[in-house]
């Protein structure tokens, strides 16, 4: 479909820029220095905030707010954008803050499903094909990865970095920062594996498994040292293998500290 349908009861500021085959249900609202790509679909009653730039195929469901104003009382109303990647779906009720002046931006990615009812807080980034399920709240300047899945009524603290491939379970409280490949449950959040079945949905084979579980016996296993002794014995296969130095720095960079074993 390559032409553009606007309910005769959407409002659309025409300071808007629409791509081709858009189509807005009824009482949508779309602000001005709004960029809807080519093919993306306004459910009723949505909001599409000032500063959003949707790529093309977005779907954006039923009262979801999308480049809301942050809750953030440092903000003072300058212009910063909400991005979404291609492809994503925003389900019902869910908000999704703009920037504000520290980072700029709130970034979606790509094929990411965002469920009914989550939050995503202002200067937040997601990466791509990331799951986000029912009343996930996630607070400020939060890092999430590629790939990475999240159950519902997760609350998610502030500048918590979720690394690539890790899974949290529902109704988890993540305080520190969740390393990639991992499944982290339980209160308070530890590390409870690998998350072996995302791997091997996403083409990880048995081998390229078991290496990264024997990188996480430095940090979690019997009798591991602490994060630097981890990391120091991680050194000699950070050069030959991506999987070793994504772990090495995504640990070494961070500030809030790592889960529990």
């Amino acid at each position: 479909m390559n032409e553009t349908a606007i309910h005769s009861t959407a409002i659309v500021d025409p300071g808007a820029r629409l791509g081709t085959g858009v189509r807005i249900g009824p009482y949508a609202v779309i602000e001005a220095d709004v960029v809807l790509g080519d093919r993306c679909v306004i459910g009723p009653r949505a909001l599409i905030g000032s500063g959003a730039r949707l790529a093309e195929e977005v779907q954006v469901y039923h009262a979801a707010s999308v480049s809301c104003l942050p809750q953030d009382l440092k903000y003072s109303g300058e212009p910063t954008t909400l991005e979404i990647g291609a492809r994503s779906s925003i389900r019902e009720y869910v908000t999704l803050s703009r920037g504000t002046a520290e980072a700029e931006t709130t970034r979606i990615g790509a094929d990411c499903l965002l469920m009914a009812y989550v939050h995503v807080a202002h200067d937040c980034h997601l990466g791509d094909r990331c799951i986000l399920a029912n009343a996930t709240q996630v607070a400020g300047h939060v890092k999430i990865g590629d790939w990475v899945i999240i159950g519902g009524l997760v609350a998610v603290h502030q500048f918590v970095r979720l690394g690539r491939h890790s899974f949290i379970g529902g109704g988890m409280e993540v305080t520190k920062d969740v390393p990639p490949f991992v499944t982290a449950n339980d209160s308070p959040l530890r590390f409870c594996g690998l998350n072996n079945v995302g791997l091997r949905r996403r083409g990880f084979d048995g081998e390229r498994i078991q290496r990264i579980r024997r990188y996480y016996r430095h940090f979690f296993g019997k009798g591991s040292g602490n994060a630097s002794q981890a990391l120091q014995s991680l050194e000699p296969s950070v050069k030959a293998d991506p999987d070793a130095r994504l772990i090495y720095e995504f640990v070494r960079a961070s500030e809030r500290g790592i889960i529990g074993g």
